[in-house]
């Protein structure tokens, strides 16, 4: 079994909410729907208030009578939606890396309503001073830019990265761990792309640095959003040969071993999974081999795998 495909959108990339790019920089229609628009609230750990397993939102006008300049406009859901900054809210709260890992279960127009909210939010607290001259920029377009005082105007930044599925053709795959996860946590391989460097090119070189593993017949699966602070997964897999020695060169991988197709199974049939905040399912002492929850896409790309034959 050399090839597979993807069973699955990965959690984060099924998200049909309207963007409504058109809306952004009309001020008269955002002022419009903020009437009827709905808030959502969000602190610096990227937490948002739940009731049960619904995340609340709040009436747009309870902040102010019109569009704030620190909310970030998201799109339209029947009514217009809305996020701001809020590192005072109490309550039950969760973020997305629970997203799959408990009682909270999330519907896709949700899920992405959180992902963008992230993602703008951690930008506009990273933007507050324009790269090219340093003074102070400003919000527009319902927060999705920001200019300086000379009108130079600035765009929200994502970061590439490639994770990649290496497995030998046949039914061994290698999952590596890095030195903070938790004991017995493993998942697949990833890192940044670099400037001037293709993704493919990506793929091979962080895969030897990391492991020391050289691959070939490298195929790219599907992406996810990952805005933790703010990346693009790019998910590939490869062909790597097992009797091939594991050396962890660059210091962020600590072990790594081939897994057999029935030890995964057996893992995600158990409902075994980690997270690396240390988080775990109540029974995750009695199986070798916990992996990503859910919300990753490398957990979408492991089971893809794992179903293949």
């Amino acid at each position: 079994m050399a090839g597979f495909e993807l069973h699955e959108v990965p959690l984060l990339s099924r998200s049909g909410l309207d963007r409504a790019e058109e809306l952004r920089a009309d001020e008269q229609a955002l002022k419009q729907g903020w009437a009827t628009a709905r808030l959502l609230r969000m602190n610096r750990r990227g937490q948002v208030r739940v009731d049960g397993a619904s995340v609340l939102f709040e009436a747009a006008t309870s902040l102010s009578a019109e569009p704030s300049p620190d909310a970030v406009f998201l799109g339209v859901d029947g009514d217009h939606i809305w996020a701001v900054r809020d590192n005072d809210i109490d309550g039950q709260l969760m973020d997305l890396r629970a997203v799959g890992m408990g009682p909270v279960e999330l519907d896709d127009a949700v899920l992405g309503v959180l992902t963008s909210a992230l993602a703008l939010l951690n930008w506009h607290d990273r933007a507050r001073f324009s790269a090219v001259d340093g003074t102070v920029t400003t919000a527009a377009k319902g927060g999705w830019s920001r200019f300086n005082e000379a009108g130079h105007e600035e765009f929200p930044r994502i970061d590439p990265a490639v994770i990649c599925l290496v497995h030998d053709g046949g039914d061994r795959v290698l999952l590596a761990r890095q030195h903070t996860w938790p004991e017995r946590m493993f998942s697949i391989l990833a890192g940044f792309v670099e400037v001037g460097e293709s993704l493919e090119r990506c793929v091979q070189r962080e895969l030897k640095e990391e492991v020391g593993v050289d691959v070939r017949d490298i195929r790219y699966l599907g992406s996810q959003p990952w805005p933790l602070p703010r990346s693009l997964m790019l998910g590939f897999t490869a062909l790597g040969d097992p009797d091939q020695p594991l050396v962890f060169s660059d210091g962020e991988i600590t072990e790594a071993h081939w897994f057999t197709r029935d030890e995964v199974r057996t893992a995600l049939a158990a409902g075994a999974w980690g997270s690396v905040t240390g988080t775990a399912t109540p029974d995750a002492a009695a199986h070798r081999l916990l992996l990503p929850g859910s919300i990753s896409i490398a957990r979408t790309i492991v089971e893809s795998w794992a179903a293949a034959s």
